[in-house]
């Protein structure tokens, strides 16, 4: 091609570049607007979302705010119910001791010179059996630790006439309050009180040897003269007293001076067992009325004061416990047997499992046949083995 052809063509080349640069670059900028409006799309939701977001947020905030004043508003009503409900039960407690008047415990001596002179007309003699009870220890079957509760001396148990499970413990040898668990789980799987309700007395007792007898405590009242106080659970009330017909009492269980009269419950009734100076190298034993508090019948045992720790009474019979000054294991050394069925050869020489020290209280549940006892602060209960007694 001669170079005058090629001058024609280059105009034409020009001219068609510049429609295809002219093209390209229209595409280009509506690409540009597309992806313009796009990204004005995705910012206008953006921040549409934003904002629903931080509104949403700011409700819930104020909706945890309002939930937490509630919650702290209910937390206080809480609170002022308690104390209420604190306050009624101390008035109520407070009314039920003291209507109706507690009866008058003063001391009458011509009753006592009469108590006294009654049942020492009937000391020693044969015991006319009320049930037809015929049952021995034959051995300790089982023995359970339930936990570690209050002092090293107390005393803990159950109704020992009535079909109640409540738990009534007694923390230390001079107190006023009793504490109640409406049962044994929670007396075992709470280490404090707050599930026990609390029974202040109107007086204070001494020692360990009380008992919880058909819907009423019975217990020995601290200062003056010893005194059986009767003691309605139900309503808090003192039903009845009694000073205790025996003259210069000495500590009934030579290991534990703190107890002067131990209480007692078998498949016959009440018992109390004590000490006087008369006699003081041996266990005396009485038949007490839980109706009246009035001494049936009063017996001089074999049983010797010195090492023994405690006591109680199966189906008619004493039973005394001896340890030693440097606690060793218990055992029940000594066997008295108010009907005469059983004899102290033929009684069983029972042996507890050694432990930890020396028990402050040994009760004995006719209806279950166990004892609750109280060592060095654990609580114990012994499942027994019986036996027959011998004719």
């Amino acid at each position: 091609m001669g170079p005058w052809r090629c001058l024609l063509l280059l105009p034409l080349l020009a001219t068609a570049l510049r429609a295809q640069q002219q093209q390209f670059m229209e595409y280009v900028e509506r690409r540009l607007t597309l992806l313009e409006e796009r990204i004005s799309q995705w910012h206008d939701q953006s921040s549409r979302y934003s904002t629903e977001l931080r509104d949403f947020k700011n409700q819930v905030l104020g909706m945890l705010e309002t939930a937490e004043k509630e919650r702290e508003a209910m937390r206080l009503e809480a609170e002022s119910a308690a104390v209420r409900v604190d306050r009624l039960e101390r008035e109520v407690d407070y009314l039920e001791t003291q209507n109706p008047a507690p009866p008058c415990v003063e001391v009458d001596e011509m009753l006592m010179e009469k108590q006294v002179a009654t049942a020492k007309q009937r000391k020693n003699e044969k015991y006319t059996k009320l049930t037809d009870c015929s049952d021995t220890i034959a051995s300790i079957r089982a023995m359970k630790i339930l936990k570690r509760f209050g002092s090293t001396s107390g005393l803990w148990t159950k109704d020992a006439a009535g079909n109640s499970e409540k738990i009534y413990v007694f923390d230390g040898t001079a107190n006023d309050t009793v504490y109640v668990f409406p049962r044994m789980r929670e007396f075992t799987l709470f280490s404090a009180t707050r599930k026990a309700a609390r029974i202040k007395l109107p007086y204070p007792w001494v020692g360990t040897g009380h008992l919880v007898y058909d819907g009423h405590l019975y217990y020995i009242r601290q200062q003056g003269p010893f005194q059986v106080i009767k003691f309605n659970l139900a309503n808090k009330t003192v039903v009845d007293s009694s000073v205790f017909p025996a003259e210069e009492q000495i500590p009934v269980f030579g290991l534990f001076p703190f107890t002067y009269i131990e209480l007692a419950a078998d498949e016959e009734g009440l018992w109390a067992i004590y000490a006087t100076k008369e006699d003081e190298k041996n266990i005396c034993l009485a038949k007490l009325d839980p109706t009246s508090l009035d001494i049936e019948q009063m017996w001089d045992t074999p049983c010797p004061r010195e090492n023994a720790e405690g006591a109680f009474v199966v189906c008619g019979a004493l039973h005394v416990v001896y340890n030693t000054r440097l606690p060793s294991r218990s055992r029940v050394q000594c066997v008295f047997d108010v009907s005469g069925m059983l004899s102290p050869e033929d009684a069983s020489l029972v042996y507890f499992p050694k432990r930890y020290g020396s028990h402050s209280s040994m009760k004995y549940s006719p209806r279950e046949r166990q004892i609750y006892a109280w060592d060095d602060g654990y609580q114990i209960i012994y499942r027994m083995e019986m036996k027959k007694k011998l004719e």
